[in-house]
């Protein structure tokens, strides 16, 4: 057997006894159960004074609006504390209450919270409810008129298949501010019952549409109304396709409806400056001629691939729901179980830039308010953890 130099020997002996000295250390350096019962002392100390009214001292929200900390991730718990102390985060009250907080104090309240069994959930399990199908079902009210899936077989009545979301939007919005005129008294009572949810769902749902080819009008002749167009697909895009969505489609459109809307804002009737100054020397001929141009014109829907918020939700989970190994390398709360109108309202100011997370922006900014809905449904629905 071949012989350890004395030199190497001495120096295993000696990394040896520095490696069981460290470990005794480690060991006598953990928190013992009376230093972990005084923390949790004098976090709850801290949840009493400052923070029960609000969230309770078994951490659940007083209201609907206010998010549950029982059972929540304490580094998160401690982040979010330390962003109001930074300004980070704008609600006034913590900003104040965090100010007059000792690194410590944020430390025992959130080590409190996170010590908490999680809060029972109210609401009752959800399905992955699409706004699309959500918007289905709230523009069956519209099939009279504009057809089952938005396609228009009524002469004057314009598709809305196809068409691009926010423009449906602020148009609807439109009929409800009176800058657009309502054809009807149960057309207005319909508009009005819409809240800002429905009309998000609709727009997405009618954006999913296929537009039906059309057939070229009795009126107007499409190749004289080419040329004419040149100055519409700046905006509207080539043979009247939109890219943008507060634009418009044109192409597949009711001839009529094309120059009943057009006439309008030509003759100021509709107010839009841009299309008053390039429609205001076209003659009504020209105006049934560009129609017929588009009214032929192959169209697509304006969203090909609908959301779905089974995927949106996998992607949440990444972070939210992560798995036992990755919980120690992030800060990211748990929401399951967490009241829905307080994950709408966080949700709309990261995508709105109220709460500084850049991810979460980035993250939220496509969502409109019916797909923060029923992400927040799904989240509220589970069982907290």
């Amino acid at each position: 057997m071949k012989r350890i130099p004395l030199k190497a020997l001495l120096a295993i002996m000696a990394l040896t006894i520095v490696m069981v000295a460290c470990g005794e250390k480690k060991d006598t350096e953990q928190t013992s159960p009376a230093v972990a019962g005084e923390e949790l002392s004098a976090g709850k100390a801290i949840a009493q004074k400052d923070c029960a009214g609000c969230h309770g001292l078994d951490g659940k929200g007083a209201n609907e609006n206010i998010p549950n900390l029982a059972a929540q991730y304490t580094d998160y718990l401690v982040a979010s504390l330390n962003a109001y102390r930074e300004g980070k985060r704008t609600h006034a009250a913590l900003k104040d209450m965090a100010a007059g907080m000792t690194d410590e104090d944020v430390q025992n309240v959130a080590s409190y919270y996170a010590s908490l069994p999680p809060v029972k959930s109210e609401q009752a399990e959800a399905a992955m409810v699409s706004p699309y199908e959500k918007g289905k079902e709230t523009a069956s009210a519209c099939a009279s008129c504009h057809g089952e899936d938005g396609n228009s077989t009524t002469a004057g009545i314009p598709n809305l298949a196809g068409q691009q979301p926010v423009y449906f939007i602020s148009a609807v919005n439109d009929y409800l501010s009176g800058k657009r005129s309502i054809a009807s008294a149960e057309k207005e009572a319909m508009v009005s019952a819409l809240n800002r949810v429905d009309i998000e769902s609709m727009a997405l749902y009618f954006a999913s549409q296929t537009p039906v080819k059309r057939d070229a009008p009795s009126s107007g002749d499409p190749a004289a109304g080419e040329p004419l167009s040149a100055n519409c697909g700046g905006c509207h895009g080539s043979h009247g396709v939109s890219k943008d969505a507060a634009v418009p489609s044109l192409a597949s459109q009711d001839p009529q409806y094309i120059v009943k809307a057009t006439k309008a804002y030509r003759d100021r009737v509709r107010q839009q400056e841009d299309m008053h100054k390039v429609l205001t020397d076209i003659s009504d001929t020209d105006l049934q001629n560009i129609a017929a141009f588009y009214a032929v014109q192959e169209s697509k829907p304006a969203q090909e691939d609908p959301i779905s918020i089974q995927a949106l939700a996998e992607q949440c989970d990444r972070c939210h729901t992560p798995s036992e190994e990755a919980v120690s390398k992030v800060v990211f709360p748990k929401i399951d179980g967490q009241s829905r109108a307080y994950l709408m309202k966080a949700l709309r100011e990261y995508r709105d830039g109220k709460r500084e997370s850049s991810t979460m922006h980035k993250m939220s900014l496509p969502y409109s308010d019916a797909i923060i809905e029923s992400l927040a449904e799904v989240y509220a629905s589970r069982p907290a953890r």
